[in-house]
């Protein structure tokens, strides 16, 4: 167990200088740099411009500047902003809370609502209950993200029942009580883990239902069964157990669809996440934080799917990572 684990650790250098490598190798081919616009001004000098670009490390070629940012980023000194003009560094910490915030509630509500309506609708094979739960998970997988935030922005202007968007109360939020911003955080977070919890959520279903139907026909469910035993035990203590492993290591990948599929969500709700940033610092060519997020990104996935492989290993002792 410890020797793959030690294994994973030590693949995570390779992958990372590989991606961020790609990454500055794209950014550098892009058209331009943040401070191009400048030029469109008279008043500014070709010696002014060559000024800002060797002062930001602009004006070397391509393996030249990355390595600087290499070297720099191994101290985890990710450089300043363009457009913040902040330590970015600082700036991502601050945004990939609120990301992973989202990710999280999404993640809760996807998997809290995915395995007992899988269960159940595998248990009720054909019936009422197992129509029902099918036409929920294929509307979560059939309406486009983009077109489901948009009907939540709408319904939360409608009725007032929600914040528009945001992450927060900008007006009182410096005059609340810990406990009214918790609450207000609460309450602008339903609508945005809603709709990127919607298409998890309709995912997992269908997989733990077709896992559960599955398990169920297996001889020794049928021996629990003939034993005696209870509808709750054979269902919960002998099917469930071995029906949930296939999902398990989905958690890996679904951190990277979280991801993905928050870049839209945050934008539509104005939630100032990692993904917002992200953004829009490509279209500004804000090359510091664009090359620190994606890093970012790059090593929740490769957490996320050692993760999965642990808690996979936890569930099933048949299982050995060696």
């Amino acid at each position: 167990m410890w020797t793959y684990i030690a294994r994973r650790f030590l693949a995570v250098p390779p992958l990372l200088l590989a991606v961020s490598f790609l990454t500055y190798a794209l950014l550098y081919a892009a058209p331009g740099d943040y401070f191009t616009r400048l030029e469109e001004d008279p008043s500014v000098t070709a010696e002014y411009m060559a000024q800002l670009r060797t002062q930001y490390g602009l004006d070397g070629g391509l393996f030249t500047r990355y390595w600087h940012w290499l070297v720099n980023a191994v101290h985890f000194d990710f450089g300043h902003s363009f457009r913040f003009d902040v330590p970015v560094f600082d700036l991502i910490t601050e945004r990939l809370s609120n990301t992973l915030l989202l990710s999280v509630a999404s993640l809760v509500l996807a998997w809290g609502l995915a395995l007992p309506l899988g269960v159940l609708a595998g248990v009720h094979q054909g019936r009422l209950l197992d129509k029902v739960v099918g036409f929920i998970s294929f509307f979560g997988l059939s309406i486009p993200r983009v077109f489901f935030s948009l009907l939540m922005v709408m319904f939360a202007a409608t009725t007032k029942w929600f914040p528009v968007g945001g992450m927060r109360d900008q007006i009182y939020w410096d005059v609340m009580t810990p406990w009214e911003q918790f609450v207000d955080v609460a309450h602008h977070l339903v609508l945005p883990a809603i709709v990127i919890g919607t298409t998890q959520t309709a995912s997992y279903m269908r997989q733990m239902r077709a896992e559960m139907v599955e398990t169920l026909s297996k001889d020794f469910v049928r021996t629990a069964k003939a034993k005696g035993l209870a509808h709750w035990q054979v269902v919960y203590k002998h099917a469930f157990g071995n029906a949930v492993n296939p999902l398990i290591t989905l958690f890996g990948y679904s951190l990277a669809a979280l991801l993905a599929g928050s870049f839209l969500v945050e934008i539509v709700f104005a939630w100032p996440g990692l993904a917002r940033l992200t953004v829009d610092a490509v279209f500004a060519q804000d090359e510091p934080v664009v090359m620190a997020s994606v890093i970012m990104a790059t090593t929740m996935l490769v957490l996320g799917n050692l993760v999965a492989d642990l808690l996979l290993a936890f569930v099933d002792p048949r299982i050995r990572l060696e």
